[in-house]
């Protein structure tokens, strides 16, 4: 049996998830067999209450912006991190220590700010290694940068200019990048072949909105006001796990080409047949599209946590910032009717784009176990 490595993630959102996934599918890619992997949502089934229920929690409460930016921003500086940590570590020192002892490895991989910042404490006279993989692209929360960690690796050099103004070492710190399934660079097919594999047969560009797997955020908002302008578009919308959400679109009067999906495992070809991303600012999301060279509009963000992924899209001509109705319209309507604009923000995007990161992470990994 190969030597074996634990990710630490939590369902507060679904982009921690979808990175450890990521990695440990690029560690199968580049290393078939040498290592064991395993995946452990440390807040769910190794947290004290409340803080098992956080995956639970997490949904509603990034509903209120207020509230979010508000507990976003309460620990997020070297003072208050390490104030909360120092209130909140003797809460969680024993479940920390438990899960170490119950989940032995030769390396720990941390994907989630607070397990980044409490497992190294716990861990403090243990020699396994332990790695932080940051999946925030720009606006990076402090938790994400503790003193106890190997390895910090982060995905742009704004998060590692983040993390030298906030303490941690050059020699900590590696830019690699957002860790996104390799399926996203490998599929095959013409963008003609892939539409015409879905169904999308209408001679319109294809706009493809998403609300996460949770189907979070505006998406029935943004669909209908899309399908209300009547826009030359047809518009491919993932609902993910809202099947209320998803019910409630089939049933729309629809004016435009439409098609309305659950949650599906086809992201890499959707995205890759698809000509407009349109999107909440995810770090997950807006990386996945650079990689497919899709133009990106963005309709939502969480405050705090991903303002600095719209301005990061903006500032590289890769799409809009559209947090109202009519701006999504207008934003649609111009890049649906402009093929140069269109064009060019799709070069934009791709300039972007890191799509050997997952490769790269796992190989930096694998140096660890060497």
């Amino acid at each position: 049996m190969g030597k074996r490595i634990l990710f630490l993630f939590s369902d507060t959102g679904g982009g921690h998830r979808a990175a450890a996934n990521a990695i440990i599918e690029a560690l199968r890619d580049e290393f078939a067999g040498q290592f064991e992997t395993d995946m452990v949502d440390f807040l769910r089934y190794y947290s004290p209450t409340p803080l098992r229920y956080s995956p639970e929690i997490y949904p509603p409460l990034s509903r209120f912006k207020k509230a979010w930016k508000v507990s976003y921003e309460a620990a997020n500086g070297p003072r208050r991190t390490l104030a909360v940590s120092r209130v909140t570590y003797p809460y969680l020192r024993g479940s920390m220590k438990r899960l170490i002892a119950e989940n032995p490895a030769d390396l720990i991989v941390s994907v989630h700010p607070i397990a980044s910042v409490v497992v190294p404490r716990a861990m403090r006279h243990d020699p396994v290694p332990f790695v932080t993989v940051v999946t925030d692209l720009v606006t990076v929360h402090a938790f994400w940068f503790s003193r106890g960690a190997d390895l910090i690796i982060v995905p742009t050099e704004q998060a590692k200019n983040r993390g030298l103004r906030l303490g941690a070492t050059s020699g900590q710190l590696r830019v690699i990048g957002q860790p996104v399934s390799p399926q996203f660079s490998t599929v095959v097919g013409s963008k003609a072949d892939l539409r015409a594999q879905q169904g999308w047969n209408e001679p319109f560009p294809v706009v493809l909105l998403v609300g996460g797997g949770d189907g979070m955020g505006p998406v029935r908002r943004v669909a209908r006001a899309i399908n209300e302008a009547q826009l030359p578009v047809t518009l491919a919308v993932i609902c993910g796990r809202n099947e209320e959400l998803c019910n409630d679109l089939n049933r729309l009067d629809w004016q435009i080409p439409h098609h309305v999906y659950g949650f599906t495992p086809e992201m890499p070809r959707f995205m890759s047949a698809a000509d407009i991303f349109l999107t909440k600012a995810g770090p997950g999301s807006i990386s996945e599209a650079f990689i497919c060279g899709l133009p990106i509009v963005m309709y939502a963000c969480l405050p705090g946590q991903e303002d600095g992924n719209v301005d990061y899209v903006l500032d590289g001509q890769a799409g809009y910032w559209a947090p109202d109705s009519q701006t999504v319209v207008e934003s649609i309507r111009a890049l649906a009717t402009d093929d140069q604009l269109r064009t060019q923000m799709s070069e934009a995007s791709r300039r972007l784009a890191r799509p050997d990161a997952a490769r790269q992470i796992a190989r930096t990994l694998a140096e660890f176990l060497s």
